[in-house]
């Protein structure tokens, strides 16, 4: 592969006409023909379920796989917040531009131009489709959808259902997606695990999986993938990601040729219940929704760090995301607030549990809302949000202040695609967060549910659709070749994790000692020495983990440990391309934070002249020797400037 052959396939023209005109461009298969093509679809959350239900309607023979009991226990479900819409409903001054303007600066001018506009512009749709579903957005006295504001904005544009938006609009999808299987065109399987993609020559032509009941490893054949498969957060252990969020689906496909694009750029997200103890293994997130009308602070004096807050007065607490950011205040964005947080933390001014010798928490209050407001207006907006913090903390939030802290969350990296979220393997397309397509360097709240819908109800449908009206229908029949070398190596691979040499260590241990690695080193600060250390210390725990983990039973049937340490071997190749990523980029830009690469205030500086581009890496055959691509970015319609929220 050559640079040159690293194509977008963005359309020219005005920015508003791309997509319009992409679609019109775009070939379509005859509705009598397209029974005749199978598209399988790994994952089944919010993307995964759209994408799905729109080609089953469509005509398309599905086949859906997802390694949960059941597609509504998708990670999605835990989306709190809220989906950003364009809608203009508060006439705050709101639009397509503005949305599509936030997203690109949010994003640290990382992001293509051409999907993030269809992206602002998708998601007006995205609303209507969801409330003809029967979506329960919460609605003002008059009727119409309620709207409120998140960070990185300056209008009201977030769409919410009190604090399950993920889980309302994964039950439409859901829905959509049920239909389709009672009407025939989608065949599903749950607890079911991809172990390999199926190549013939350069074009995905099916997979590879494994029940999770029975232990059986299946063979699948289509006409394209796409995968759906969600985010990487869990390679720190400790995030705010199901525990069985992994990124095995598209390490995978990234093994056999699909570059992977920008796996440094992981969301830190401000507003997380911190960790309790050193044994903890997942994380809590608080919607950003709470930001709106909480107020973050600290004590001024670290003397008052072990008093109670209700003793601490009004003049000894520092609101320091309002007096850091006046013209955002509480509402900067995620990385932003998450880099203000760890300062305070680092001076010595946090509060509550004590982890590797230091305070990591501060406050956020609800005291001034509740008197403003009433505690019945607070309960109705974020009681469910209450609920879950004081059933994990023993503590009543209506009463005495949150403590929050920054968490792992998100991930902006992904397979690297092009506009029609096709990767550089023929066949192959991937949606939601398992792309890296659209959030930059960081994502803006409520943006998340809005990618995976736009992709999976609007995009993939046109270009899975377009993709597959150049191909003939594929027989299964003629790829037993392939189908026995993949089978061939999910066996081997399997093989060696149940029968190491010296099996005495956990998959957990391991995966606790490598994710204590990696946020130490490309967490919320990065290094050139602490990263450089970081990439020797993996790969010696990576030898170590092949000679040592231990998996009890066998694989032939129901083996959870056997799951996870498969997950968990994916982790500690992929773990070492987001530190030699994170090294390459000799810049802080987003939630990129390199220590020396920030202005004296503690703020990212980016290098627009050196850096400005998606950093597309290749399995070379050799881990730790991966090559790099670049996709330079172009910025027609947006001038990149300082991100300034104060």
């Amino acid at each position: 592969m050559s640079e040159f052959e690293l194509d977008s396939h963005a359309p020219k023209g005005p920015l508003q006409d791309r997509w319009k005109q992409h679609k019109y461009n775009s070939r379509v298969v005859s509705p009598a023909n397209r029974k005749k093509y199978t598209v399988i679809v790994v994952g089944t959350g919010l993307a995964g379920a759209s994408a799905s239900a729109s080609l089953g309607e469509m005509g398309f023979n599905v086949k859906t796989f997802c390694f949960q009991d059941s597609p509504r226990r998708a990670h999605s479900i835990a989306a709190q917040g809220g989906i950003n819409a364009a809608k203009n409903y508060q006439n705050d001054g709101d639009s397509v531009w503005r949305l599509f303007y936030d997203t690109i600066k949010g994003g640290d001018f990382r992001a293509r131009e051409s999907n993030v506009f269809r992206l602002a512009e998708l998601s007006t749709a995205i609303i209507d489709q969801a409330v003809a579903q029967g979506v329960p957005f919460a609605r003002e006295y008059s009727g119409y959808l309620a709207n409120r504001s998140f960070g990185g904005a300056q209008v009201s544009r977030t769409f919410y259902a009190r604090g399950q938006t993920g889980q309302q609009l994964l039950l439409g999808a859901y829905q959509a997606m049920s239909r389709q299987i009672a009407e025939g065109t989608i065949t599903h399987q749950s607890r079911c695990e991809m172990q390999e993609l199926i190549m013939d020559g350069d074009r995905a032509v099916g997979i590879i999986t494994r029940d999770l009941v029975t232990g059986e490893l299946e063979s699948h054949i289509a006409d394209c993938v796409v995968l759906c498969t969600g985010g990487y957060s869990n390679a720190f252990y400790l995030s705010t990601n199901a525990k069985g969020c992994n990124t095995s689906a598209i390490w995978r496909a990234h093994k056999k040729g699909a570059l992977f694009a920008n796996p440094c750029f992981t969301q830190i997200h401000p507003t997380c219940i911190p960790q309790h103890g050193e044994l903890q293994s997942k994380l809590t997130l608080m919607s950003e929704s709470l930001r709106n009308d909480g107020r973050v602070w600290a004590p001024k004096n670290k003397a008052d760090c072990d008093k109670r807050p209700e003793d601490i007065p009004e003049q000894d607490r520092d609101y320091f995301l309002e007096r850091m950011y006046p013209s955002f205040g509480n509402l900067v964005p995620r990385d932003i607030a998450s880099r203000a947080v760890k300062l305070i933390c680092d001076e010595g001014r946090g509060v509550g549990f004590e982890i590797e010798g230091k305070k990591l928490g501060v406050y956020l209050d609800f005291a001034q809302a509740i008197k403003k407001q009433g505690l019945a207006a607070v309960e109705e907006k974020y009681g469910n949000l209450f609920e879950m913090y004081q059933r994990i903390t023993a503590e009543n939030p209506y009463e005495t202040p949150m403590r929050i802290y920054p968490a792992v969350h998100y991930t902006m990296g992904g397979l690297w695609v092009d506009y029609n979220l096709m990767t550089t393997i023929d066949g192959l397309f991937a949606g939601g967060e398992a792309n890296f397509s659209d959030h930059g360097a960081n994502r803006l709240g409520a943006s998340a549910l809005m990618q995976g819908l736009a992709d999976g109800y609007f995009i993939l449908p046109t270009t899975v659709a377009d993709f597959l009206a150049k191909h003939k229908p594929v027989k299964s029949e003629n790829y037993s070749t392939q189908i026995d070398e993949a089978m061939s190596s999910a066996k081997s691979r399997i093989d060696g994790l149940m029968n190491a040499p010296e099996p005495s260590i956990t998959p957990d241990e391991f995966h606790r000692q490598l994710g204590q690695i990696l946020w130490h080193a490309c967490g919320m600060a990065r290094t050139k020495s602490s990263l450089e250390k970081a990439i020797k210390e993996i790969q010696t725990l990576r030898e170590q983990f092949w000679q040592k983990v231990k998996i009890s039973g066998s694989e032939d049937g129901l083996n959870q440990t056997l799951e996870r340490a498969g997950r968990v071997a994916d982790f500690f190749e992929l773990t070492e391309l987001m530190c030699i990523d994170a090294l390459d980029r000799e810049e802080s830009c987003g939630c990129h934070a390199r220590e020396e690469h920030l202005t004296e205030e503690g703020e990212a500086k980016r290098n627009d002249m050196d850096y400005s581009y998606v950093a597309a890496w290749q399995y070379s055959g050799d881990i730790s020797h991966p090559t790099l691509y670049r996709e330079y970015l172009h910025f027609d319609f947006v001038r990149p400037s300082i991100r300034n929220y104060q």
